[in-house]
């Protein structure tokens, strides 16, 4: 185990900090150019702090819906090919909500500010939203 901070702390330091104290003194190109590297680190900082909980539910998720075990990437290229040979389609039980929590799990880190995502999980009240980052 490493001595604090952990990797996404310092991540979102750096990040804060160009944020806060470099973007208010840059314009322009340079501007874009900084806003760019800021989201970058955002979106590292959202990878390191929820996949491996989303990777986990999901793994869960493929487990129970084909009936076996095995690796991630395994279990949803046969997911994949199921629903490509129409062995498994949305009347499938499971299937339906699997592929929900999954894209609500990859907005999460990547699209957190979409406004479809944002409706969703207040409408619906997701778990989801509780590991949603406000930023």
């Amino acid at each position: 185990m490493q001595d604090e901070p952990r990797p996404d702390e310092l991540i979102k330091a750096v990040a804060d900090f160009l944020r806060e104290q470099v973007a208010p003194q840059l314009t322009g190109h340079a501007a874009f150019k900084l806003r760019v590297g800021i989201n970058a680190l955002d979106l590292v900082t959202r990878q390191l702090t929820l996949t491996q909980a989303s990777d986990t539910d999901e793994l869960a998720r493929l487990k129970e819906l084909l009936g076996h075990d095995g690796a991630l990437h395994d279990l949803n290229r046969e997911l994949s090919e199921r629903i490509a040979s129409g062995a498994m389609d949305l009347s499938t039980p499971g299937l339906q909500d699997h592929l929900w929590r999954t894209t609500l799990a990859k907005l999460a880190v990547d699209q957190p500010n979409y406004a479809s995502y944002r409706r969703e999980l207040e409408g619906a009240g997701q778990h989801l939203s509780a590991n949603a980052p406000s930023s």
